[in-house]
């Protein structure tokens, strides 16, 4: 009856603490066991055991489908789940275990040297009698593996020391496996010693760094879990140890050096990968001292070790990235019985355990990118790149305190040809990959200008999945160093040197593109500053063109237009700027749309291949296409165009529409403005028909296309730069030579007050000049600092009869540069005479001067 009772008692228990426990991971990773093993019969759960080795483990799925665990190939047992056991002639394990006091229990789990040893100590009575006991039982390996010496004293002094070790494994309350939270501190039954308690998400369960390697063995006063070791006193803190360890006084220099060896004395779950004094002598010297040197370089260096969670070795059965208190990540593994540290074994003593963290100790000095100069920053994927920079002795220029960004090309975009070429040449196209100031991917924008410590601006395009420097694209891997950033790309960069007019009229390839263009009235389009697309055909494409068919194209001005502005878009697109097998919709001058997507990094415009695509032009892009482009759907009205249309284009049926026509696109879809300013950039657009361009710069006009109804900010970086442009002065060119100045550089000085007046379209421009001939040695005179300037109402007057085609722009600066409100209008003018310049009148805190300036297209 009695046996019945504690059979029934069992049975009750096992099945609460069961439904109680559905949330710990432990018992998630043993239901899953059970789940795979229910081929083998009732309550039989599947373990794997490291081949050569007595570990073993209830597996997550990763390690079980992948059938190794730390690299190790596992294999399967079967074997009861925890509480069960067999019977003879059954499958499976049809029986619940005995349920009998903790001490009785030792034995049925197989903790027979525990149990040993609790009967000498004289703690057997205790754990037989009332009371309700979590006891954290060493397995009987664990005892073997114990230090001999540490054994011996234990066992040589039962009645107190081994008495007490053992107290110091029960906890006076019953905690199952579910109770046990990561994170937890229970204090032990000797000496309120601390257990620190981590339940991991693999379904590990560890006290004191200690592995559950069988938990929740229920006992009449309590429970048992049988663990991999022995539990040994928790030291005081991380920073306790360090203090007093002599093999890590190099990482406690850093420590005191960095400010953070107070943080590793408080409170906390922490992990120390701690590198020992040999690991800082393998580091090249100068790196060291420098990064000795440098407080933020070394508290980065410091925390870069530090994770801010506690991970024992026995919970880590595969790789798993943890991210350090410097803010980056460092992925721990294992390899067989070692742990790995970013793939590399490193660790030499694991597990030291005190009572806010955990210790391993290892063999190199792990140094975050934030703590290396930006040259080291490089990969292996850049070394051809990093390489050339230290040999061509621009390693030397990138100075400690500087700020730099690095464009590395991949190995594979250096050819043969490139790697031969002149090193002065060589040297030169590497320039063009660093850039004077430190710019982050998060800083990077479409339209902005990056100058390189070669002086050369180089363009940034913006994608919807790719950023663009020019001809090249980004990939993943862009990295932050202490003085700079490296972004990689895919091919070297090449700056542009010629607009798209010049590309075409220097490569002979495309002489009868070149020559419609120029019949067209289009060649100014592509001389002029603007962003543009431009599908090249070679003169392949024109095959079969005689020059009376040419001449009929030539006469129809309309026709001509729409098939050459079919080739044209506005903006830059880079071939492989363009999300891979997407297909991009691109509207053209035209008005038609282009269909362009990249299948095997070859670039497709309505499902054409382009021969050669990123050609770069300074105001714009090529892509050598071999067929002539047309819109597909606009009909063609006159027989013969449609003749000689066929005989260039076979790839489409070309519509026929008698008697239709072609629209006309007149050549008001671009405009130049003159734009001259010397304050921050800034654009206010209150009118549509007025389009504003405002760029940093001090002297100099900046010529820019845009599109009617566009607004545009141009951003210039870097050092001023001087050029030359003429002006018209009293009806004769002159030439001026002005500075560029760059965005970084503060101008102060007292208030100015100027006007600009803008023409809107080109037939005013000499309309304009006689307007002003009179007062343009007065303007002349303030460009060399006269400071003869007109009033609003001489403007006003100067302007007689100027119409609606001129607007006006005052602004006002005080002080240093400010973001500055723009009011844009158009002014109606009453007809008066031209009045003569006044004065400027003085005004309170500076002079005040008022500046004329003229923009025209």
């Amino acid at each position: 009856m009695k046996i019945f009772f504690l059979f029934t008692f069992s049975i009750f228990l096992l099945s609460a603490f069961e439904q109680a426990a559905t949330s710990a991971h432990y018992d998630k990773i043993l239901t899953h066991s059970r789940i795979r093993a229910r081929d083998q019969g009732p309550n039989v759960c599947a373990l794997q055991q490291v081949m050569g080795t007595k570990k073993k483990y209830f597996s997550t799925c990763r390690n079980w489908y992948q059938g190794a665990i730390c690299g190790k190939k596992a294999t399967v047992l079967y074997e009861c789940c925890p509480g069960y056991m067999k019977m003879d002639g059954m499958r499976g394990c049809p029986a619940v275990a005995p349920i009998d006091h903790v001490y009785g229990t030792l034995g049925i789990v197989g903790a027979t040297s525990t149990q040993q040893y609790s009967d000498i100590s004289k703690l057997r009575e205790e754990i037989e009698g009332r009371g309700s006991f979590t006891f954290f039982a060493p397995s009987n390996e664990a005892w073997e593996q114990l230090n001999s010496e540490i054994h011996r004293n234990l066992v040589d002094n039962v009645n107190i020391e081994l008495y007490n070790a053992l107290h110091h494994h029960m906890v006076n309350k019953r905690m199952l496996t579910k109770d046990l939270k990561n994170g937890m501190t229970l204090v032990s039954m000797y000496n309120d010693q601390k257990l620190l308690i981590n339940h991991y998400p693999n379904g590990v369960v560890t006290v004191n760094c200690a592995r559950v390697i069988h938990g929740n063995q229920i006992a009449t006063n309590g429970v048992v879990h049988v663990i991999d070791r022995v539990l040994t006193a928790v030291g005081n803190t991380i920073q306790d140890f360090i203090e007093v360890e002599d093999d890590l006084s190099s990482l406690r220099a850093a420590a005191i050096t960095s400010d953070v060896l107070d943080i590793l004395g408080r409170p906390g779950h922490y992990t120390l990968f701690a590198p020992t004094n040999e690991a800082f002598e393998r580091l090249p010297r100068g790196v060291l001292e420098r990064i000795m040197g440098d407080k933020v370089a070394s508290e980065a260096l410091v925390k870069f070790h530090i994770l801010n969670t506690l991970q024992c070795s026995e919970a880590i059965t595969g790789g798993a990235v943890y991210e350090t208190l410097e803010g980056n990540t460092v992925e721990v593994g294992c390899d067989g019985e070692s742990l790995t540290v970013n793939g590399v074994k490193m660790v030499k003593r694991k597990d030291i355990v005190t009572n806010n963290g955990v210790i391993h100790l290892i063999d190199e000095v792990l140094i975050p990118d934030s703590a290396k100069q930006v040259i080291e920053l490089g990969g292996a994927q850049q070394t051809t790149f990093t390489d050339l920079v230290a040999q061509l002795g621009l390693a030397s220029s990138l100075r400690p305190e500087g700020q730099y960004t690095l464009l590395a090309p991949l190995n594979g975009a250096f050819s043969d040809d490139t790697l031969r070429m002149d090193q002065r040449l060589l040297k030169t196209i590497l320039q063009n990959h660093i850039i004077k100031v430190k710019v982050g991917l998060n800083e990077l924008y479409n339209g902005q200008e990056l100058e390189t410590i070669g002086g050369k601006l180089l363009r940034v395009f913006v994608y919807r999945t790719a950023v663009c420097i020019e001809n090249s694209c980004m990939v993943r891997g862009s990295k932050e160093g202490r003085n700079g950033f490296i972004h990689i790309f895919r091919q070297i960069i090449n700056p542009a040197e010629k607009t798209l007019h010049e590309m075409l009229r220097n490569d002979k390839r495309f002489s009868v593109f070149l020559s419609l263009v120029k019949a067209a009235d289009l060649d100014d389009v592509l001389s002029r500053p603007g962003e543009w697309t431009l599908f090249v055909p070679t003169n392949d494409a024109f095959k079969g063109l005689t020059d009376d068919d040419k001449d009929i194209l030539i006469r129809d001005k309309n026709a001509l237009r729409n098939i050459l502005l079919y080739h044209l878009t506005q903006g830059v697109f880079i071939g492989s700027g363009f999300e891979p097998g997407v297909t991009n919709i691109l509207k053209t001058i035209q008005g038609g749309k282009l269909y362009l997507k990249t299948v095997n990094d070859t670039l497709l415009v309505n499902e054409l291949k382009s021969r050669e695509s990123d050609l770069m032009a300074t105001n714009g892009v090529i892509h050598v296409i071999d067929k002539l482009l047309y819109p597909a759907d606009l009909p063609v009205g006159n027989d013969q165009l449609l003749t000689i249309l066929k005989k260039l284009i076979k790839y489409i049926q070309i519509k026929f529409v008698r008697d239709s026509t072609f629209k006309e696109i007149p050549l008001t879809f671009y405009k130049i403005n003159i734009i001259e300013s010397n304050v921050q950039p800034i654009i206010r657009k209150e009118d549509p028909s007025i389009t504003q361009l405002t760029k940093l710069i001090e002297g100099e006009p900046e010529f820019k296309i845009v599109r009617e109804g566009e607004t545009i900010t141009k951003v210039i970086h870097g050092e001023p730069i001087i050029k030359t442009y003429t002006k018209i002065i009293d009806g004769r060119p002159v030439e001026v030579t002005e500075k560029k100045v760059t965005e970084e550089r503060i101008i102060q000085g007292p208030e100015i007050k100027y006007t600009r007046i803008t023409a809107g379209g080109s037939d005013n421009e000499e309309k304009l000049k006689k307007l002003l001939e009179e007062e343009v040695t007065k303007v002349t005179k303030f460009i060399e600092g006269d400071g003869h300037l007109l009033e609003d109402e001489e403007i006003k007057r100067l302007l007689q009869g100027a119409g609606t085609e001129y607007t006006k722009v005052t602004k006002v600066i005080e002080g240093e540069p400010q973001i500055i409100e723009r009011e844009i209008k158009k002014v109606h003018l009453e007809e008066a005479p031209v009045r003569k310049v006044q004065p400027t009148r003085r005004t309170q805190g500076g002079t005040a001067r008022r500046r004329t300036r003229l923009a025209y297209p």
